[in-house]
């Protein structure tokens, strides 16, 4: 039983050792011109090293690669045999050589994570303005909440530190939580006592389920009466925001989340915004520095935030 070194393939014993890379280039330019000198003159060499590589492989393989005559060379019937295999091979390494150059040269893809409502509502409107600040950072966004791993494809996070960071992780603050009650400008006074200090009794609040103690943590923070729970619910936040937009009820809105809203006069926030305590975070797996790709993202961020 034979054995093989895969990782020496001029270790190989009997037959299958194979001939000097460099035999086979020369001989491979002879065979495609069937012309000493000018396979010479291809490959910046003597017409003595050409010889002399075609010679030692006629002598290691045990047959003529050329038919000599009148000052000239021609291919034999092994010589174009060989020839036919080692462009072959030549052609396959250039092509991979080719590829991997093309591999080094290209940007690394950066894989963002970013809580849906955040990534539409605020994230993809301003995100042409980063392309066009730093087009030679090739960055692809993904919707994800909550926990995560960074080996599950996931380069950097945009996450609300409401929950516990995995281990290793690098929290970079971008800015705080501050919430308020949104609604169409045409129902404040159905829904607010005027001029606006507080929700009225009866105004429908709108709930969601991915933030089931939105309500209650903002009616601590700013000293409101509590929420009751008439009002429709949502299975996601977004829903809950454009719910508000259509007019349905009030919903609590983080000011990223609706600072577009407001300022185009869609919605509007007759009690202001206030700190729930919590903040939007950047994260990654190791300290961000400023002159690297995601130091230059974190700086953009923090201006647009």
């Amino acid at each position: 039983m034979k054995s093989y070194d895969n990782g020496n393939l001029n270790a190989q014993s009997g037959d299958a050792r194979l001939p000097s890379l460099q035999a086979l280039r020369s001989f491979e330019a002879a065979a495609r011109r069937e012309n000493f000198t000018q396979a010479a003159a291809e490959l910046h060499l003597t017409h003595a090293a050409i010889s002399r590589a075609v010679r030692t492989l006629e002598d290691d393989l045990g047959v003529a690669l050329f038919e000599r005559r009148n000052r000239r060379v021609y291919l034999t019937e092994a010589g174009r045999k060989l020839a036919r295999a080692v462009a072959q091979g030549l052609s396959v390494m250039q092509a991979a050589t080719r590829d991997l150059r093309a591999q080094a040269r290209r940007p690394r893809r950066w894989v963002l994570s970013c809580e849906p409502t955040l990534l539409m509502r605020w994230l993809i409107p301003r995100w042409p303005q980063f392309q066009a600040l730093a087009p030679d950072i090739d960055v692809h966004l993904v919707a994800g909440g909550g926990p995560f791993r960074f080996d599950d494809g996931i380069d950097l996070a945009i996450r609300r530190n409401d929950f516990t960071l995995p281990p290793a992780c690098h929290a970079e603050i971008l800015f705080a939580e501050r919430v308020g009650p949104v609604c169409r400008p045409a129902c404040v006074g159905a829904w607010f006592e005027g001029p606006p200090t507080r929700l009225r009794p009866h105004a429908p609040r709108l709930h969601s389920q991915t933030r089931p103690d939105a309500w209650d943590t903002w009616a601590c923070a700013s000293g409101q009466p509590g929420a009751d729970t008439h009002g429709q619910t949502f299975e996601h936040f977004y829903f809950s925001l454009q719910a508000a937009v259509a007019g349905l009820g009030v919903a609590l809105g983080p000011w990223p989340l609706v600072r577009d809203d407001i300022e185009s006069g869609v919605l509007t926030a007759p009690l202001g915004f206030i700190e729930d305590g919590s903040h939007y975070c950047l994260l990654s797996p190791h300290p961000i520095e400023a002159d690297q790709p995601q130091g230059r993202l974190l700086a953009w961020l923090r201006t647009v935030a």
